[in-house]
């Protein structure tokens, strides 16, 4: 019997490639290169004129004539100033008014549509970007006519159940909730198919056994949908926070007889229209830049609190 040995070799493996100092240089620095333009970006259009702002902020600048250094005494002068604290308890409140409203209409209607079995699903879901894509001048015409004192379609309906009509742009309770419903309409949308994103990415399976647990549509809710959209949430109250604290347009298309100031009483003037009226009506960039500089830490405290206490907000453990 013979056996046959098989003189055939292995092949060797291929050498390591040889990476050089070059080669080591390139793959350190390639990352740094691809993220270079948003930062260089942002620093000539972000950063630079924020610290510009800062320093115009300590002087006294004349746009046409000398700038003299004055230190704190333009911030010192904001906080005596009534016109300031006017601006920023209207800021916050129009904020709080279209921001909660907004979160939760947003919420409710992902759920909906997350569950709800509708023909033409995908159509229904699209129109959600329909306020958000309009214009807001158009916004502004649109709802101005519907809460107008004499012809608004708000007190026509009041008129029917006997209230007499309200001056919704004159007061501000009224003006202030026009604002809110603008803002309201025109950013629910969006916020809805963020929220309605993320609840695609949550197994079916998890709801149906839910559903066999004996857990009802509220429970759900509550128990599975919000503690998964929780990073949304998040993301969604800071961004909001952000736009609401600097609301600008909406106050000024709305107060046509008086845009800068939003009324006579200033009855829903915002910090951004404030510091427009200071540095580009008035001509005060001094006074204006330590207006916005009040903004910026305005925004940030309320953008670092929210983080804050909605990040506390921690899931359910099974």
């Amino acid at each position: 019997m013979t056996t046959s040995i098989s003189l055939t070799k292995e092949a060797p493996p291929p050498p390591a490639p040889v990476v050089t100092r070059r080669g080591r240089l390139t793959e350190f620095v390639a990352p740094y290169a691809y993220i270079a333009p948003f930062f260089v970006l942002f620093a000539i259009f972000g950063l630079i004129p924020l610290l510009f702002t800062f320093y115009v902020a300590l002087f006294d600048w004349n746009p046409i004539g000398e700038h003299v250094f004055v230190g704190l005494d333009n911030f010192a002068r904001l906080f005596e100033d009534v016109r300031f604290w006017n601006a920023a308890r209207n800021t916050v409140s129009i904020w709080a008014l279209s921001t909660v409203p907004q979160l939760l209409v947003a919420l409710v209607l992902a759920h909906l549509l997350n569950h709800v079995r509708l023909r033409f699903a995908v159509f229904f879901r699209m129109s959600m970007l329909v306020p958000y894509i309009t214009s807001v001048a158009a916004t502004a015409i649109v709802f101005a006519q519907m809460f107008d004192r004499d012809y608004g379609l708000l007190n026509w309906l009041l008129g029917l159940v006997g209230i007499g009509h309200i001056d919704f742009l004159q007061s501000v309770p009224g003006s202030h909730t026009l604002i809110a419903v603008m803002v309201t309409w025109r950013w629910f949308g969006y916020t809805t198919l963020l929220y309605l994103a993320s609840l695609q990415a949550v197994p079916r399976t998890i709801y149906e056994a839910a559903a066999v647990d004996g857990a009802g549509g509220l429970r759900q809710f509550v128990h599975i949908s919000i503690p998964a959209l929780r990073p949304v949430i998040v993301f969604t109250i800071v961004t909001s926070t952000i736009y609401g604290l600097q609301i600008f347009t909406e106050p000024l298309l709305i107060s046509q007889r008086a845009p800068n100031t939003c009324g006579p009483i200033r009855q829903c003037q915002t910090l951004t229209l404030f510091l427009f009226e200071q540095g580009f009506i008035q001509f005060k960039f001094g006074y204006a830049a330590a207006v916005g500089v009040a903004l910026f830490v305005m925004v940030v405290a309320f953008a670092g609190l929210n983080y804050f206490l909605s990040t506390r907000i921690r899931p359910e453990r099974a």
